[in-house]
């Protein structure tokens, strides 16, 4: 696994990885996330903790019942399941778990977070169409988040490089501030002019990631990834946080500030729930105001 530089080359002072047993986040990985916007962890979680997330997400009725069709604005489609409270099954035990919310928190400040929502993007085989250039907060802004004080865990289900559509970002995007979003399908697309100039003067990193890998990263940090075109699907999981003291102004399709009761790196192995969903509030593509509220771009 390495992040690239269109050339292969590899940026190396955010990729650190996770050590059974003593694991803390060092000011080293805090100045990485602050400078660049993200920090990559190799191996936070094991080989066995990788196959009980795939084996509840994919055998999951209920996770699957929710899998919706998101259009790209270029006639290719993902499918995602989207759910506002963590719960006490396995996906819940993932997000609420220390090494993933605590490792967060820490990046972010101390300040205590909250589960914002979760969700599994599927890209299948041929089929997985693109996300196009945004912020995480160019959505999230729209609802009443007065301040960019978020923040995502990308952890793959399947081992993710660039023929299957791995995620791409713009190294230290994140300190332009908030760009100009518009609509594209279901999507919403940071501004065209911006996100070129930006590339003139920003590295354009291709994030190849092994299932069990994290990515941390701050949710004005510019990221894509292309449609998967390859014959592998990519399936990925994803927790957002947001801090207590951002709780959003206005009531929307995520959740104000519920307090987040985090449990210890042994509960996702002893956890054998994987159908009770009770109380996770899956939601709709068209319940998502920060899109549908928007005019389509020309």
């Amino acid at each position: 696994m390495e992040v690239l530089v269109n050339s292969c080359l590899p940026i190396t002072d955010s990729v650190f990885t996770y050590t059974p047993g003593c694991w803390q986040v060092t000011e080293a990985m805090k100045q990485a996330y602050k400078n660049n916007g993200y920090i990559l962890v190799r191996n936070i979680l094991t080989k066995e903790e990788v196959t009980k997330v795939r084996v509840a997400v994919e055998s999951s009725e209920g996770i699957q019942a929710h899998a919706q069709g998101k259009a790209d604005g270029e006639k290719t489609k993902s499918k995602m399941a989207l759910w506002n409270h963590p719960g006490n099954d396995v996906s819940g035990m993932l997000a609420r778990m220390e090494r993933v919310a605590g490792t967060m928190e820490q990046l972010m400040g101390g300040d205590e977070v909250y589960h914002y929502h979760s969700k599994l993007m599927m890209k299948d085989a041929y089929t997985g169409g693109r996300h196009v250039w945004h912020q995480d907060y160019g959505y999230w802004y729209n609802n009443g988040c007065l301040y960019p004080e978020m923040a995502s865990v990308f952890l793959p289900v399947d081992d993710c490089d660039r023929g299957n559509s791995c995620l791409q970002v713009i190294h230290g995007s994140h300190r332009l501030g908030r760009v100009d979003h518009y609509r594209a399908g279901d999507q919403m697309r940071a501004d065209d002019e911006r996100v070129q100039e930006t590339l003139k003067i920003l590295p354009h990193l291709y994030v190849e990631m092994k299932a069990g890998d994290a990515l941390f990263f701050h949710c004005n940090l510019l990221h894509t990834s292309d449609p998967n075109t390859s014959s592998r699907r990519r399936w990925v999981f994803i927790v957002a946080f947001n801090k207590r003291s951002n709780d959003p102004y206005k009531d929307h399709h995520h959740p104000r500030y519920t307090p987040l009761v985090k449990v210890p790196d042994s509960a996702l192995m002893a956890c054998n729930v994987n159908e009770t969903l009770e109380g996770k509030w899956f939601m709709q593509i068209g319940e998502d105001k920060s899109v549908m509220d928007k005019a389509k771009t020309h």
